[in-house]
């Protein structure tokens, strides 16, 4: 009786780096080797999709700042710095988190891009809802 353990033998779709030191392949290097890089047009079509929608929080986030100033022009105040800072962060925020999300996702798969836009979507929705509610409740906070 012999204890010969034979290695099994490799197929053609696996190459070299598709197996560890035992001989088994490995799935992180397998389905590397399969996927392949995501187009560049499909990439932009997602990012500019969603990005419209991004841009939409900030032309919003513009027309209540210019809304605001009308208002408050019309009883004879304006906006301290504090109120200044809140308007235009709330216009640049989103900005931010396209670009982070952009940086996080372009490289991935296109769901996965998908998705990291969609949670940073939701991620200016409730910074949105924030800043509404604080200048709903606390407007005489940046008034000058």
């Amino acid at each position: 009786m012999s204890d010969d353990v034979m290695a099994p033998t490799p197929s053609p779709d696996d190459g070299p780096a598709s197996r560890d030191a035992s001989g088994r392949g490995t799935p992180a290097a397998a389905s590397g080797a399969r996927r392949g890089r995501t187009p560049t047009w499909l990439v932009a079509a997602i990012a500019g999709v969603v990005g419209l929608f991004y841009a939409y929080a900030v032309w919003n986030a513009i027309g209540n700042l210019v809304a605001t100033l009308q208002v408050f022009a019309g009883a004879g105040l304006t906006l301290n710095a504090f109120g200044w800072f809140i308007w235009i962060f709330a216009a640049v925020f989103p900005l931010i988190v396209w670009g982070a999300a952009f940086a996080i996702g372009y490289r991935r798969a296109p769901h996965e891009l998908l998705l990291v836009m969609l949670t940073g979507l939701a991620l200016v929705a409730v910074f949105w809802l924030n800043v509404v509610a604080y200048t709903t409740l606390n407007s005489a906070s940046f008034l000058g």
